[in-house]
C-alpha cells in the first residue's frame, strides 16, 4: 500500500484530555508499556554521568547479585511520565512538580515497565481561568509488581480554550 494512500484513509484522533474531563478517582491504564534495554539504559547513564557499575557493568551487577544490568532509577522515572502524558498532561499545561516518589525494587534490563495513574486532586486554577490544576498517584509495575510510585501535578486546559 502506498503512504499516499495510507494518508487519505486517516484520520486526526485527539487524544487530549481537558481538565473538565479528569474527576477525583479516576484511573488510567497508560497504553503498552515499554522494556528496558541496555541502549536506552547505557546512554542515559552516560549523558548523565551516572556511572555507578551497576548501571553498565554486567560482571559487577552480577556479582552484587543481580541477574542483569540494573536499570538506572532516573530512567525508570522518565519512561514512567512519558507513558502516563497521553492520557494525563498532553494538553500542554506546565508541570508543577513531583512527590513522594520511591522506588520499590532496582529492575534490570529487559524487564517490561507498564503504569497506571488515579487523578487524586482536580480544581480551578485561581490565577489561571483557562486552566486548572489536577494531580495524579502514578505507579509503575513490571508484572503487576510495583517498582516506582509518585503523585505529580500538571496546569491542565479547559475545554474550548487553546
Amino acid at each position: 500500500m502506498k503512504a499516499v494512500d495510507l494518508r487519505a484513509r486517516a484520520h486526526k484522533r485527539e487524544r487530549v484530555r481537558y481538565f473538565d474531563e479528569f474527576s477525583v478517582g479516576q484511573r488510567f491504564e497508560h497504553h503498552w508499556g515499554r522494556t528496558l534495554t541496555e541502549t536506552d539504559n547505557m546512554l542515559l547513564s552516560t549523558l548523565t554521568l551516572s556511572y555507578n557499575p551497576l548501571y553498565f557493568n554486567r560482571e559487577h551487577a552480577r556479582d552484587a547479585g543481580f541477574a542483569e544490568i540494573v536499570v538506572n532509577p532516573m530512567l525508570m522515572l522518565m519512561i514512567t511520565i512519558g507513558l502516563s502524558v497521553e492520557d494525563l498532561s498532553e494538553s500542554g499545561g506546565a508541570f508543577l512538580g513531583l512527590d513522594n516518589l520511591s522506588f520499590h525494587r532496582p529492575v534490570v534490563i529487559g524487564e517490561t515497565l507498564t503504569a497506571s495513574s488515579t487523578v487524586l486532586a482536580a480544581r480551578r486554577s485561581d490565577s489561571r481561568p483557562d486552566m486548572g490544576i489536577v494531580t495524579w498517584s502514578t505507579e509503575a509495575c513490571i508484572a503487576n509488581d510495583p517498582v516506582l510510585a509518585f503523585t505529580r501535578s500538571n496546569l491542565v486546559r479547559t475545554k474550548g480554550t487553546r
